[in-house]
């Protein structure tokens, strides 16, 4: 098992370090497309190259055509498969913890809890690994406060860590006759303002902790990013009166996310490469918006 998990690792950094060599090659590619459908000349730079660009250009299909990154390495089996989520906790959890963490097992389906004891995130990993779980979820607190949670995909990456802010469970709502039912079904997503790099990065890690859900589903959650603090909400609605009357009610949990580092690589892998890392202190950093306009 340690020399598979060794050899995909090694696969999975080669295919990685080819990419920015591939994706030069895809820009030759499309800047002779552009000159020859514009009736332009080809640029000098090019034309050395020229006749292999073109004739590779000749055997391309429209699959060829978009250039492929370590991304869709990464989530290849997400449309084949099934998300499988395991939550747990920080050592020694506190009941609000606790219970933070079982409504988050009913927010993503497909999940399964595990009480961590004294056991370390390697041996979390491997045992993930070995039981072909997609997704880990750690979750922290402070002073009986849930203030972390660490999404990391398995087998190989990446992990995205959010701070967590303003924690409203279902169990601390007072007005219980206004809130919806805990439906189980698999929910529709709305993923709003990821509009940057990153920002479709993240966006790509959430859509995957959730399979894809049958049309007549009722269930909504909503991610929505608003300065760099992404709005977490759970609804479901009901048309008591027809198509055109939509009754929504909350559901519960809610919170916001602010995503504070991003790495290429999974939870126990402290040597991984660092994607994103916020950095609030620097001159610039309240002009910066790192997942949308």
């Amino acid at each position: 098992m340690i020399r598979r998990n060794q050899r995909m690792r090694r696969e999975y950094l080669y295919t990685k370090s080819l990419e920015g060599a591939e994706r030069a090659q895809f820009e030759k590619k499309r800047r002779i497309r552009q000159a020859l459908e514009e009736g332009k000349p080809i640029p000098t730079e090019l034309r050395n190259e020229e006749h292999e660009l073109r004739r590779q250009i000749d055997l391309e299909d429209q699959e060829r055509q978009v250039p492929k990154s370590f991304v869709d390495n990464e989530y290849a089996t997400g449309t084949i498969r099934e998300p499988k989520i395991l939550l747990t906790t920080s050592r020694d959890p506190s009941a609000p913890l606790i219970q933070f963490v079982k409504e988050l097992k009913v927010v993503f389906p497909n999940s399964q809890r595990i009480n961590r004891g004294g056991q370390v995130l390697s041996e979390i990993v491997e045992s993930c690994r070995s039981h072909d779980i997609t997704d880990l979820i750690l979750v922290h607190e402070h002073r009986g406060q849930p203030d972390g949670l660490v999404i990391s995909h398995l087998p190989q990456g990446p992990t995205a860590y959010f701070g967590l802010l303003n924690v409203v469970t279902r169990h601390d709502i007072k007005d219980r006759k206004a809130m919806g039912k805990m439906s189980e079904a698999y929910p529709h997503l709305v993923l709003d303002n990821f509009s940057t790099t990153i920002g479709e990065r993240t966006a790509t890690i959430l859509k995957h902790l959730f399979p894809v859900p049958k049309p007549e589903s009722k269930r909504i959650i909503t991610f929505a990013n608003r300065d760099d603090y992404i709005s977490f909400r759970h609804h479901v609605y009901e048309k008591p009166g027809g198509p055109k009357s939509i009754d929504l009610k909350e559901v519960g949990p809610r919170f916001e996310m602010r995503l504070y580092k991003l790495k290429l690589g999974t939870m126990e892998q402290n040597e991984a490469r660092c994607e994103f890392e916020l950095r609030p202190y620097i001159n610039t950093a309240k002009k910066q918006k790192t997942l949308g306009a």
